[in-house]
């Protein structure tokens, strides 16, 4: 029967799934009390012919016709009443195959109590003998049922083959759970213990792993169950990964103390402080005494959405702002620093303005900066990944040089109070296009600003800082993204090392350096010592409660691999040309007295980038900057970025 219900044709099949499933709990009771009733039948029939012979047996059995039909109701009776026909095929354990058992043996005794009423020569051993036959088929019956429906199930179009990764006892348990599940059929097992490799488990293979791809090819797998719930979470999302770039679907099976909610897993959801990497103590600097500068006035803040753009629209709206204006180019970033500002100035009179848009839209930025009547313009608007600048030269040399021209020169015509340039300490004898765009961007500005007498114009600055803490691209965030994908985490020189701050307290002090600039001036902030990336990187694992694995510690968690340096990239970010700083009022910002291009200088490098931009020449934009950034000497053609992992805001 079971051999019949495989060799079903996939319509035929379908048909009676269709069939299965739209039968009412009633139908189904009905169905069994009538395999039931077939089963009295035969079983009468093996008892007789066993206590007399099959010839006597044969008349016996045709003078218990007469009493057969009160028996096969007693029998739809206790059926309903045992609950034996609404036990589902599987669920018929140990505690069913005793209710059956109860139910054979008081049909035999029902047995006797008819024959003897009909005054049949009956012996009481033949009835005990049916109850015995009786209990043996209905055990059976179920069983067999069981596989015909699983058969089809398992041979359905919905049918799910899975092989279990882990033999050990999560995997063992679950194969006894998918036994009885209609849809999915427990293949065979992997496992990495090579002991295990060629003995069977629960009627199951145990295979190596290395060959899972051919497994999954002969044994047709659709997914594989990884059980085990014991082995760190990186390991299994190695597996996983690994897996994945198979073709495979994977599922992890959580453990049981996980399944109850025992484990503490909502500490490692914990998001955690970038503070805790700087290897310093954060500067712990008020807003109070820069709020004067910038209350009461109408704030625009380019690239208000990004990281730091998004962090300075926070503090400003501290300082109680008349009108806030967050001018950026991507939509999603808009939208969501502007729910952000509308919720916090809900009870205030501060009016938030997002405007979407580019800085080098110079017509746009002009009618913007006038009918906003702007005061301050918190430049943070950039094109800031290295790599990917690296390899669209044009466009960030366009956006970051010839955008903080057209933003700087219609804020000198409008007339606003202060201009503050948000730059990088890439800018200082830069190894990439980001940087040298940094750095022309910053002699645009220091141009702009010797040209406007002292009290007739904004107050042009610029300030310089390293690497932002949990900004996008930077560091952390990517190291914490290949830990949740299993490692490795990616430095490319152990010696690397770069300057950090968190976003909150370089947004600080660029406030406090913008207020007190006099026009013209380069500040430097303070960010300590350059921090190892392959420290931040063990850093990152070690507070994930994970370990690094080594040489000294071979079964670690999370490898760290080096990926060497990448084009465009130094292994240590220098903050000033000279090298020389000057103090301020503020101790954690410094002054950089540099030398500036003239105006002519900045003319022709700027007319240059132009006429490269009019060609689409990235060769040529390339060599504009080469030619007008001290120490930049950058190969033009790169290669595409990769992910490997360094500081590259």
């Amino acid at each position: 029967m079971v051999l019949a219900a495989t060799c079903l044709g996939p319509k035929t099949r379908n048909v009676v799934l269709d069939f299965v499933k739209t039968l009412t709990q009633s139908q189904k009771n009905a169905i069994i009390i009538g395999i039931d009733s077939v089963l009295i039948v035969v079983s009468l029939v093996l008892a007789m012919g066993t206590q007399f012979g099959f010839v006597e047996g044969w008349v016996y059995a045709k003078g218990y016709l007469v009493v057969l039909p009160y028996l096969l109701v007693i029998a739809a009776g206790l059926s309903i009443w045992l609950g034996i026909c609404s036990i589902q095929l599987n669920a018929y354990d140990t505690g069913s195959i005793v209710i059956t058992a109860v139910f054979a043996t008081l049909l035999g005794f029902s047995s006797v109590v008819l024959s003897t009423t009909a005054n049949m020569q009956f012996p009481v051993a033949a009835n005990m003998t049916f109850a015995l036959f009786l209990f043996v088929f209905c055990v059976l019956s179920r069983a067999i049922l069981l596989q015909i429906v699983l058969a089809i199930y398992r041979r359905s179009d919905a049918h799910l083959r899975v092989l279990i990764y882990g033999a050990g006892s999560t995997g063992t348990q679950l194969v006894s759970a998918l036994r009885n599940h209609k849809q999915i059929e427990a293949v065979a097992f992997v496992d990495d213990n090579t002991a295990l490799h060629g003995l069977t488990l629960s009627s199951l293979p145990i295979l190596t792993p290395v060959r899972i791809k051919e497994i999954s090819a002969e044994k047709k797998i659709d997914r594989v169950l990884l059980a085990m719930p014991s082995l760190s979470q990186p390991k299994q999302a190695q597996i996983a990964h690994r897996l994945q770039k198979m073709g495979l679907e994977v599922q992890a099976v959580p453990s049981f103390s996980q399944l109850i909610g025992e484990d503490a897993l909502v500490d490692k959801l914990t998001p955690i402080e970038p503070s805790l990497f700087l290897n310093r103590d954060e500067v712990s600097e008020t807003f109070d005494e820069t709020r004067d500068s910038y209350a009461g006035r109408n704030i625009l803040i380019s690239g208000g959405g990004g990281s730091i753009g998004s962090e300075l629209c926070r503090q400003i709206l501290k300082a109680q702002p008349t009108k806030l204006v967050i001018f950026e180019l991507s939509e999603l970033a808009l939208f969501n620093i502007d729910m952000e500002m509308r919720q916090q100035a809900e009870h205030s009179n501060i009016e938030i303005i997002p405007v979407l848009g580019s800085i080098t839209d110079a017509k746009h930025v002009s009618k913007l900066l006038q009918d906003h009547d702007i005061h301050v313009v918190l430049h943070a608007a950039a094109y800031k990944h290295v790599p990917l600048v690296e390899s669209n030269a044009l466009a960030g040399l366009s956006n970051n040089v010839l955008g903080t021209q057209v933003l700087a020169q219609e804020s000198a015509k409008a007339q606003i109070e202060r201009f503050v340039l948000i730059s990088s300490d890439k800018a200082v004898r830069p190894a990439n296009v980001m940087g040298a765009s940094k750095r022309l961007a910053e002699q645009v500005v220091q141009d702009l600003a010797s040209r406007v007498p002292a009290g007739q114009g904004p107050i042009f600055s610029m300030v310089r800082f390293g690497n932002v803490l949990g900004s996008s691209g930077s560091v952390v965030p990517l190291f914490q993204d290949q830990l949740r994908r299993g490692g490795p985490l990616t430095v490319t020189h152990s010696d690397m090392a770069r300057y950090f701050m968190t976003v909150q307290e370089a947004v600080t002090l660029v406030l406090r350096a913008g207020a007190m600039a006099s026009g013209g001036e380069v500040y430097v902030l303070d960010m300590g010592k350059p921090v190892s990336i392959e420290k931040i990187a063990r850093q990152v694992v070690e507070n994930d409660g994970y370990s690094v694995k080594e040489k000294s510690n071979p079964e670690g968690d999370i490898e760290i691999v080096f990926s060497g340096l990448r084009p465009g990239e130094k292994m240590i970010e220098e903050l000033t040309l000279t090298g020389n700083l000057e103090g301020t009022v503020h101790k954690k910002i410094f002054f950089s007295d540099e030398a500036r291009l003239s105006e002519i200088e900045v003319a022709a490098a700027t007319r240059a980038l132009r006429e490269a931009l009019r060609k689409r020449d990235d060769v040529g934009a390339c060599d504009v900057a080469r030619r007008w950034v001290e120490g930049y000497a950058s190969v033009p053609d790169q290669p595409a970025p990769t992910q490997s992992t360094t500081a590259d805001t």
